[in-house]
């Protein structure tokens, strides 16, 4: 099955952050083999060039490693994993409230309408 990808993003942020979503959901576990390289490029529709690249990236960032003869493995330090997950938390919050505010929202009206969301959510 091929992905749309957006022509505005590098494809293999996209796919990172695919895989990503995919581990802060809980479908990918700590210390859990990721797919191999062929197996992901045939699933996303890309160059195993691509998914390489990919995996390269998520490996500098700290949330898989590599084992020589082995494949890629999301880490099993969950210290790293739970601080990669507070930085997504955190940028996606700052993304928001930034967008918030460059639309004229106060901080107390963002406050006020993600309260009510949320409750609203929760009924």
């Amino acid at each position: 099955m091929t992905h749309t990808f957006d022509a505005s993003k590098p494809i293999y942020r996209q796919l990172a952050d695919q895989i990503y979503w995919r581990i802060l959901r809980g479908e990918i576990r700590a210390g859990e083999k990721l797919p191999s390289v062929r197996e992901t490029a045939v699933e996303f529709g890309v160059n195993p060039n691509t998914v390489s690249r990919t995996y390269s990236e998520m490996e500098r960032d700290g949330v898989v490693e590599s084992k020589r003869g082995q494949g890629t493995f999301v880490s099993e330090d969950q210290s790293v994993l739970d601080q990669w997950r507070e930085g997504m938390k955190q940028s996606y919050i700052r993304q928001f409230v930034q967008e918030m505010k460059a639309m004229g929202f106060s901080e107390t009206m963002i406050l006020n309408g993600l309260k009510t969301f949320l409750e609203e959510e929760n009924e």
